[in-house]
């Protein structure tokens, strides 16, 4: 299941997921997702922005019990990742809290040639193994738009890093049912498609 709270990229997730065999519903229907054995919770924009719709949405709760309760995999994309955190320096909002980290804004040196948002195409490292990353090339590059990246409080819950001028961050996380992707999947080609096979075939 996609998440719709008005805030994601979900046409294009959905459509890769179609093509890797998946069958996937996008619903904003607390109903739905409580039968769900699955969620991505996708986003764009701004924090405060994403958690103001989960909460008027009243899919907070129903997301909680998914996440923390019933314990399915949740993965995060790009702004649902940041959302999974306890806070943003984006925002003044709470985050949902199920990972210990924050998202924090990207802030060059001066003397740095880089530019904010980091946009575009980027390698990433491995930090641990995971069942999500089985199908994934050791050379997988993927595609970022981003302005604030995630910082994990926990070394063990890094999954993949990645480097944005003089700035290392935390690209993707796992922390038991609950993975985040600061990149796009649905826009990183075979890269992406390989990630959410991943997703969509671990038990």
């Amino acid at each position: 299941m996609i998440v719709d709270y008005g805030v994601g990229n979900l046409g294009s997730i959905q459509n890769m997921l179609t093509r890797l065999g998946a069958i996937v519903e996008i619903t904003s229907d607390p109903r739905v997702i409580e039968r769900a054995s699955k969620l991505i919770l996708p986003g764009v924009g701004a924090f405060d922005a994403g958690m103001g719709q989960l909460i008027r949405s009243g899919l907070k709760s129903t997301l909680d019990d998914a996440a923390l309760v019933r314990k399915i995999p949740i993965a995060g994309i790009c702004l649902g990742m940041q959302l999974m955190t306890e806070s943003s320096e984006e925002g003044t909002t709470p985050g949902l809290g199920w990972v210990a980290a924050k998202a924090i804004r990207f802030n060059p040196d001066s003397d740095e040639i880089v530019k904010v948002p980091h946009m575009g195409w980027n390698t990433v490292t491995l930090a641990k193994n995971s069942p999500v990353l089985q199908f994934v090339d050791k050379d997988a590059r993927f595609y970022f738009v981003h302005s604030y990246f995630v910082r994990c409080e926990n070394a063990g819950d890094v999954l993949l890093r990645a480097q944005h001028g003089l700035t290392a961050f935390d690209a993707a996380f796992q922390n038991e049912n609950l993975y985040g992707f600061q990149f796009h999947p649905e826009k990183s080609h075979r890269f992406g498609k390989a990630l959410l096979r991943g997703f969509v075939e671990m038990v």
